[in-house]
């Protein structure tokens, strides 16, 4: 996993390790990581043209330090002011080496640079950036040479990856100590590029993760052993679509088919059935009258799952409500989606039970369940997705560019593979599926969640995958999905 930390709980691990180490150590172990990514980046350190965009706080001072260890190594650095400030010491340092402050000329020094180190803000930097700090990152963002970003892209709020205005785009960020949650979530972690931690020994001094985002060995969803049948790999019952929707029946079925499920039963009015027998033959089916029995003794007839799967395509009226109240009734996992969530957000009681329960909404959906605007989420979307796994008291899987996932007191999940090839109609469905199917083979909510979401975009990630013959990604359907889910198991299988 990679673990994250908030900002003022890496500010009180600093405290801490600066209180037993010689002043300044801190920043040298900083400044020594940085310098030697940015060498790694350069044909050569020799006679590269370096420019350092310098604010006046700390991070302004690695960038000096950093610089300073360039130059030493022969590299012609040069560093760029931005305010009235500057670290003093890590000036110093940078003439003492060969580099010198620029005075004027900013603009054109940026242009011609083969490396750009940007130490305008720190991770204390919130709202958007003013000039003169704007402009230099403007013209870091456009400059031909690799832009490294120290800490956190100047821009991006490192607590939340808020985006207000300019900010730095980044080949690479090097952050130190601990990764910080805005550059594992959208839209800071776009600005990010590829991110570099360097440990400059927070560890002990820091509390449990806030964020934490998983590598492909750790999503290890339920494996078949030699005395699994269906039964034991999981049942799921999945209760989807109607006359009016009847693509989602057949998507979040494939989904769950797909998803390792051992066996699912899947229950609807006669059209979506017919659909999803023709289309997943192994899936178990149930015609449900529409005028006949209430929800309790659908599932009944359904017969004997491990998690019921709810909502997509299944209609908001009386019908819908039965069906989801006796579900939630059960002391089984529930995943509830779509439709199903528009029948919450005027039934929350529903959600008193003991048993797991996973909502997926998108921001739209997470609106008219918790009462937030849905520019207020996507604004903040870490915070929204806390508060909705706290008032709701379930895993809430917050869709979108960066997928989170929550549950009260539990370190947030972020989902890495998200792409916007998944910004498709049913790709949301197979992802209920697929989800339902993890929770069934006894995966638990926040596991089976985070792993479904991961295994979701690394699947549309291979659909899309380039054609040799072709220039780029190819466009995607949900189906495509579905049939990359196969792979995308294999694929995180062999980094286990």
């Amino acid at each position: 996993m990679r673990y994250a930390h908030e900002v003022g709980n890496v500010r009180k691990a600093e405290r801490a390790l600066m209180a037993r180490l010689p002043d300044g150590a801190l920043m040298q172990r900083a400044a020594a990581g940085l310098a030697s990514i940015c060498a790694g980046l350069l044909p050569a350190v020799y006679g590269s043209r370096v420019v350092l965009l310098v604010g006046g706080g700390d991070n302004g001072g690695d960038a000096l330090y950093a610089g300073a260890r360039l130059a030493r190594r022969g590299a012609r650095v040069r560093a760029v002011r931005a305010g009235s400030k500057i670290h003093e010491a890590g000036l110093a340092a940078l003439r003492s080496a060969g580099g010198r402050l620029l005075d004027g000329e900013a603009e054109a020094a940026i242009a011609d640079a083969d490396l750009i180190i940007d130490g305008l803000t720190g991770i204390g930097g919130s709202g958007g950036l003013r000039e003169p700090h704007a402009s230099l990152a403007a013209h870091a963002s456009t400059a031909a040479g690799t832009v490294v970003a120290c800490d956190v892209p100047s821009g991006v709020d490192a607590g939340t990856g808020r985006v207000e205005g300019a900010a730095v785009h980044a080949d690479v960020t090097v952050t130190f100590g601990t990764y910080k949650p805005g550059l594992l979530i959208d839209p800071g972690a776009s600005h990010c590029g590829v991110v570099e931690l360097v440990d400059i020994g927070l560890g002990d001094d820091l509390p449990d993760p806030d964020v934490v985002a998983p590598w492909p060995e750790d999503v290890r969803p339920p494996e078949p052993g030699s005395e699994s049948d269906k039964y034991r790999r999981g049942v799921v019952g999945i209760l989807a679509g109607g006359d009016a929707f009847t693509g989602a029946a057949v998507l979040s079925t494939g989904g769950a088919v797909h998803g390792g499920a051992g066996m699912v039963r899947f229950a609807s009015v006669a059209h979506p059935v017919e659909l999803v027998r023709h289309r997943w033959p192994e899936a178990v089916t149930t015609v449900i009258d529409p005028g006949g029995s209430p929800g309790r003794d659908v599932l009944d007839a359904v017969g004997r799952v491990q998690a019921w799967v709810v909502g997509p395509g299944l209609g908001t009226g009386d019908a819908a409500e039965s069906l989801l109240t006796a579900a939630l009734a059960t002391d089984l996992p529930v995943l509830v989606d779509a439709d199903g969530l528009t029948v919450l957000a005027r039934r929350r009681d529903l959600l008193l039970r003991s048993a797991p329960t996973v909502l997926t909404p998108h921001a739209g959906e997470l609106s008219r369940l918790i009462g937030a605007g849905r520019e207020a989420i996507e604004a903040a979307r870490l915070e929204h997705v806390r508060r909705a796994a706290a008032e709701l008291d379930a895993t809430v899987l917050l869709k979108g560019s960066t997928t989170l996932v929550a549950e009260p007191d539990r370190p947030v999940r972020v989902n890495p593979t998200g792409t916007p090839r998944l910004a498709t109609a049913g790709t949301g469905d197979v992802l209920s599926g697929l989800i339902g199917a993890l929770l069934a083979g006894g995966m638990p909510a926040l596991d089976a969640a985070a792993a479904g979401a991961y295994l979701h975009g690394l699947a549309a990630r291979l659909a899309a995958a380039p054609d040799p013959a072709r220039r780029g990604e190819s466009p995607i359907s949900a189906h495509d999905v579905i049939r990359a889910l196969p792979e995308a198991f294999r694929t995180v299988a062999r980094s286990s």
